[in-house]
């Protein structure tokens, strides 16, 4: 079982790791909007979170170097420097190497530290060389034309006091002391009340807290992010008591008197202040004095009383509080595990309604009908739960468009839709790398150099569009790019000279566009970086096809292509067509299946030996399961064709009886019956007998290839 301090470990690198993934996508937005100040606070945030954890939990290199980058960011979040393109090249560059960072403490190949250097040096050249001004005495600043504008002083009344196991958990009171302290002027003061007697004392534990009066430039969002690590370790209050720009001028500078603050904080009750005043001493003293409040909250108080009013006399500062969200973070593994177990659950309650209906128990049978209900509930909320929106993978593609294309000499953006769709987080990390090969494959194929777009009187920037929505229990993922357009002859050529087709085979347009998914197809002049050697498409097709997805490809010459990908929600639990072949049962993935008709002996012989069937005047080639599986005993004198949509096209399926709608749990086939042509898994049935889940798109290319 791994320490504690191993488990914060892990649970930072997973959490940089997604900060990582934000910087990026705000970076490249940053890029389209760069006086966007929300962006320029979402990467400033972001990086000082890395800083900040990364300096926790023993990250140190990462801390530093992170700190290099966020000082820079600063200036630009200030508005002391703008947003420029090499700065965003930079901080990219920064990104990339605090993820190698990363990866080198969990044993992967160190980074490259001069690397590190040259991003660091070339960062601290971009800073601006000026020396920075009082806070307090600085109220007016004019901008390069002349006009003026009067900063805004804030003061805030903050306690912190965190738990007293807060040391044991790597955090350091002291630091945070300190980051406060270079937000602005700065009075802290430590109460000691909790301290206990020497022989209750743990060495390990804090018994202090802090009152601070801080009075910055900064914002409420600045003052949060000092203690964004520890915000739930401990009891944190922070209010706004003074904002310079909300006076008006000629306002006296009093401020409340010391009992009204003390009131305020909740030191003491009105009562106590209305019995304490009715007496001829000083309040404070008083109050000390009596041991109703203790000497130094008397004195943080004061200190609140005295640097509000100086900052008055002086009309100086607060910025609007920040929303914060909640969020639980669960291990992967366990949400796996849950749906597994409600796989399992599924099974029983399958076992449990076919045990009512065989017994014909009316109560049997209302118990089940209930847990039935209970269970499709659960099964529905526990797969939401693994569901994510593919805007989470649509985000890491700006980046490979914003490279590959100044790489190849083009332009290109990247435009997105429909990245709030959710798909299961396992088909989601699947997809990544087949719309990588489809994204370069656009940029790299499809969108023409910027001269040859001029002359073909087109914009000379080019859009791959990247496009989600849902279709039933299915995902459109859509890939359009307004490049040339595929060039059927040139793919027709190519495949004869590979001697895929001959010369004399007549093709559809959609039939000539497939070719491209055979291995080793490549119409590329030369080999490079990007594309050429011929792999790629063939990986995508099966990888989709792994998915139990399909893909289909339209194009127009001169206008561009579309490739669309049709995925399935999820992996785990899916509603299928259940069907019989003598003793056997299999299943269809439902969401194929567009009807069933029955075929006699009548309509075999009159086809004369070719599996063709007339469906309503047109003719649909079908497969046999009973010859595909050769299983030859017990025919029945009329079969049932399942006709299910395969690559666009319709294709039967002849068995023996269609017996229904079912909710199949997939489970994985042993490795001895992986490579199985025909068959993506398995399930078990009610009565605890094994389905085979058909492959639909591999039967009938097997069959094809067998024909050929």
């Amino acid at each position: 079982m791994s320490s504690p301090q191993e488990q914060h470990i892990a649970a930072y690198r997973e959490e940089a790791n997604e900060l990582l993934a934000e910087l990026e996508t705000s970076l490249l937005e940053l890029e389209e909007q760069p006086e966007d100040n929300d962006l320029i606070n979402r990467v400033f945030r972001a990086m000082h979170t890395i800083k900040g954890s990364g300096a926790m939990f023993g990250f140190d290199d990462i801390a530093r170097f992170t700190h290099e980058v966020e000082t820079v960011f600063d200036q630009a979040r200030n508005g002391k420097m703008k947003v420029t393109r090499t700065l965003l090249d930079l901080t990219l560059q920064s990104r990339d190497q605090i993820s190698a960072m990363l990866g080198a403490s969990a044993g992967g190949p160190p980074a490259d530290e001069a690397r590190g250097q040259q991003i660091i040096a070339g960062l601290q050249a971009l800073l601006p060389q000026v020396t920075p001004k009082p806070i307090i005495t600085e109220t007016i600043i004019a901008d390069d034309k002349g006009a003026t504008e009067q900063i805004c002083h804030h003061t805030f009344r903050i306690r912190f006091k965190p738990e007293p196991d807060v040391l044991l958990r790597g955090t350091n009171p002291a630091a945070l002391l300190n980051e406060l302290r270079d937000l602005g002027h700065c009075d802290i003061i430590a109460q000691s009340e909790n301290i206990p007697l020497l022989h209750n004392l743990t060495p390990e534990h804090c018994y202090l807290y802090w009152d601070v009066i801080l009075t910055t430039i900064k914002g409420l969002e600045a003052v949060k992010d000092v203690f964004i690590f520890v915000e739930d370790d401990c009891e944190l209050k922070i209010e706004l008591i003074n904002d310079s720009c909300s006076l008006i001028q000629g306002t006296d500078d009093t401020y409340k008197k010391l009992g009204d603050i003390l009131v305020e904080r909740g030191d003491i009750s009105p009562v106590e202040m209305q019995k304490i005043l009715s007496m001829q001493k000083r309040f404070g003293e008083i109050l000390v004095e009596q041991g109703i409040v203790p000497a130094a909250k008397v004195e943080s108080a004061l200190k609140e009383q005295q640097q509000v009013r100086q900052v008055r006399q002086e009309r100086t500062v607060t910025s609007p509080a920040a929303e914060t969200s909640l969020s639980v973070r669960v291990p992967a593994e366990r949400l796996d595990h849950l749906v597994n177990l409600v796989g399992e659950l599924v099974t029983v309650q399958a076992h449990l309604t076919q045990t009512a209906d065989e017994k014909r128990d009316g109560d049997l049978i209302s118990i089940a009908e209930e847990v039935e209900r209970l269970i499709s509930e659960l099964r529905d909320t526990t797969l939401t739960m693994r569901m994510l929106p593919i805007g989470s993978t649509f985000s890491k593609f700006k980046r490979l468009v914003r490279d590959l294309s100044a790489e190849l000499g083009k332009e290109i953006d990247l435009e997105t839709s429909g990245a709030d769709t959710e798909l299961d987080k396992t088909v989601i990390e699947k997809l990544n790398d087949p719309l990588v090969h489809l994204i370069r494959n656009s940029i790299d194929h499809g969108i023409e150099m910027p001269e040859v777009r001029k002359a073909a009187g087109k914009p000379t920037k080019g859009i791959v569009h990247l496009g989600a929505e849902h279709s039933g229990d299915s995902v459109l993922v859509t890939i359009r790019d307004n490049g040339a357009g595929l060039d059927k002859e040139r793919i027709r050529a190519k495949a004869i000279e590979q001697g895929l087709i001959s010369a004399a085979t007549e093709l559809t347009d959609k039939e000539i566009y497939n070719m491209i998914f055979a291995a080793g197809f490549s119409t590329a002049q030369k080999v490079t970086s990007v594309s050429g050697r011929g792999v790629g498409m063939d990986v995508v097709k099966k990888a989709i096809e792994a998915l139990r997805g399909t893909i289909d490809i339209t194009s127009e010459a001169g206008k561009g292509s579309v490739i669309t990908l049709k995925i399935p929600l999820t992996l785990a639990i899916i509603e299928t067509l259940l069907v019989r072949v003598d003793t056997h049962f299999f299943v269809l993935p439902l969401s194929m299946v567009e009807e069933c008709v029955e075929l006699s002996r009548a309509d075999v012989a009159a086809a004369h030996g070719r599996h063709l069937a007339n469906v309503r005047g047109a003719l649909t080639p079908y497969l046999s399961l009973r010859e595909q599986f050769e299983i030859n005993d017990n025919q029945p004198e009329i079969e049932q064709i399942v006709i299910a949509s395969v690559a666009g096209s319709r294709v039967g399926f002849v068995v023996d009886d269609v017996v229904g709608e079912h909710q199949t749990v997939i489970k994985t086939l042993g490795k001895l019956y992986r490579d199985v042509q025909g068959i993506s898994g398995a399930t078990i049935l009610g009565d605890g007998t094994v389905a085979l889940i058909l492959d639909p798109a591999t039967l009938v290319r097997s069959a094809e290839l067998a024909g050929d």
